[in-house]
Formats: structure tokens, sequence, C-alpha cells
């Protein structure tokens, strides 16, 4: 995995835009620490690159930050593999590597 890792559970929230795009909110806590380690951990814009799991689903992904926490993209394959579903709460495990 990568250098700081993190294990929590997250709602399975949808965020609108021209297409629905649904995210796990990563807690407020978890929230908290990768927000004071961004500098080391971001290519850009905020954007925190990651490697995920749902269950046995592995993915890599961009955590992005939004109202004071980071949302974890769930793309379709993801959350169908997972058989997971809009408002669900869902076992998060992931890595940041830090850059340099």
């Amino acid at each position: 995995m990568g250098d700081l890792e993190f294990e929590f559970t997250a709602k399975v929230i949808e965020w609108r835009g021209p297409a629905p795009f649904y995210y796990a909110v990563v807690p407020s806590e978890e929230s908290e620490e990768i927000g004071a380690m961004s500098g080391a951990v971001t290519y850009g814009w905020g954007a925190i690159p990651v490697e995920a799991w749902l269950g046995d689903i592995r993915f890599t992904t961009s955590l992005f930050p939004k109202d004071g926490a980071y949302l974890l993209p769930l793309k379709l394959a993801v959350r169908t593999a997972a058989g997971v579903k809009l408002g669900d709460r869902v076992p998060v495990r992931m890595g940041l590597t830090l850059r340099g």
C-alpha cells in the first residue's frame, strides 16, 4: 500500500453535475490528517492520488477536497463489482504515497 494508510467507514453520496458522480465521503478525522499532509501528496488542484479497496475490489483514483472533507470517487465498475449503492455505508481501505 502507500506511505500513509487509512481504514474507515464512509457514506456513499451522489454529486450531480452534468452527469451524476458517486463518492465515498472521507470522515472528518481522516480528512484533517490528509489535509495536513496534502502538500506532500497532491499533484495539483488539491487532488491526491490514492490506491483504495472496497472489500476485495482494488482501484486507483484521486481524492478531491470538498467542504472541508475529501471525496473518494467511486466509478460505476467499482460500485457494481462491490455491490455498492447510493446511501450505503462502506468499509474503505486507502493508501497515499508521499512525493519525493
